[in-house]
């Protein structure tokens, strides 16, 4: 009985029909054509399927489908790709912060920095890392050499006995050079800068321990040394470091070379005491 029925059902789909046009005036005949209802299914379908690709090409290639509510333009794209870029660059400044204060807490607590080296921003190009590292190994022999003309250096200690205050530390000068901006505290100028041309060496001002050294956007590489009596050196505008986080050094020791913004060979230094900065000048004869 089924087979009857889907028989019967197929018959009708195949079936001929005539679609014919008459003159509405003569009742001549202009046009006819034979269809069947299988004929007008497919072409009904076909038509359908054309229409509905040229549709979504029309979305998927071209500019209209940014007309689609809570879809993102090219701007909104690149506003969020910026975004990602910023967020990345401050979470690094962030871990660099976190690492900086638990190596402070350390150094005071007795106990031994931690030396990780400053994690690589993860918004610079491969290309440009390489040619960083690429400088730096071909910049390593220098490095060798400064160290073992340090060697040779005679260290400037603290006058004799256990120093009480910052009043009876010598300060060993971090650089020799003209000083081209004055310690101004209501101008927010918390050191001097020292100008002493480019590609000079940076020494360091008292003994102590490195707690902090990092590369930054607006001074180059920075270095933070901290000293006994709760006192700290920092050293701004280098281009290269030569030494690293947790290393302890002595009084007039190599630590890093100037060189690192337009102002070449300009060094930054602040000497903070207790939490405040003072001016280097009162201690210090550049």
């Amino acid at each position: 009985m089924a087979r009857k029925k889907t028989s019967r059902y197929i018959r009708k789909l195949r079936s001929k029909y005539r679609l014919i046009i008459y003159n509405d005036v003569t009742f001549a005949e202009v046009w006819h054509m034979r269809l069947s209802r299988l004929n007008v299914f497919t072409f009904f379908g076909l038509i359908t399927l054309i229409v509905v690709a040229m549709v979504v090409s029309l979305i998927a290639f071209t500019p209209l489908r940014e007309l689609i509510p809570g879809y993102p333009d090219s701007k909104t794209r690149r506003n969020i790709v910026q975004n990602a870029q910023r967020l990345d660059m401050l979470e690094q400044k962030v871990r660099r912060w976190v690492l900086h204060n638990d190596n402070l807490s350390r150094i005071l607590s007795g106990q031994e920095p931690v030396d990780v080296e400053t994690a690589a921003d993860t918004a610079q190009s491969n290309r440009y890392s390489a040619i960083m590292r690429s400088y730096f190994v071909e910049d390593s022999l220098f490095r060798l050499q400064v160290e073992e003309m340090e060697q040779q250096n005679l260290t400037v200690q603290s006058l004799g006995g256990s120093p009480s205050s910052i009043d009876n530390l010598r300060f060993f000068p971090p650089i020799r050079g003209r000083v081209a901006s004055e310690f101004d505290l209501q101008n927010k100028q918390l050191g001097v800068s020292v100008e002493a041309g480019d590609g000079s060496m940076v020494m360091a001002a008292l003994d102590g321990v490195i707690v902090s050294a990092c590369w930054t956007i607006e001074n180059g590489y920075v270095v933070n040394i901290q000293h006994a009596l709760n006192i700290t050196t920092v050293y701004k505008n280098n281009k290269q470091l030569l030494k690293q986080v947790g290393a302890h050094v002595s009084a007039g020791e190599v630590i890093a070379i100037t060189g690192a913004s337009e102002d070449s060979g300009t060094l930054l230094f602040e000497i903070w005491s207790n939490g405040a900065p003072v001016n280097p000048e009162q201690y210090i004869a550049f």
